[in-house]
């Protein structure tokens, strides 16, 4: 899964989803119907919202899965693998170092949100 990033001056989409916060239980969210989801990232210390994401990706969910708030580029490589496919970077974040950091790592022996699975079962 690639992860789109969207400065925070330039909203790709204004459109809001379904908001979730930090403290809600994403085992019970009702997903029919929902095409984003909004997890936040009230300090870059607070890591609830990945849990979140990793979550909804196992429970099926295909949406868009964005992240707000207090984003930094160096989080960027575990939201993808956690499952989020945007996000909105802090305004003081470089859009562009953050693509060349997701670049750095092409594959991973373990498997993530979206494949459960570890990637070396597939040559067994």
């Amino acid at each position: 899964m690639t992860l789109q990033l969207i400065t925070s001056t330039a909203h790709a989409d204004e459109t809001a989803g379904l908001a979730l916060a930090n403290d809600a239980d994403a085992h019970n969210v009702a997903l029919e119907g929902v095409t984003r989801i909004d997890l936040n990232f009230p300090k870059f210390t607070d890591g609830r919202a990945f849990s979140q994401a990793f979550v909804l990706r196992r429970r099926g969910y295909k949406g868009d899965i964005r992240a707000h708030g207090d984003v930094l580029i160096d989080q960027l490589l575990q939201m993808q693998r956690s499952g989020f496919s945007s996000a909105v970077l802090r305004a003081d974040q470089d859009a562009a170092h953050g693509q060349r950091l997701l670049g750095h790592y092409k594959g991973f022996y373990q498997g993530d949100a979206v494949h459960a699975a570890p990637h070396f079962s597939d040559a067994a």
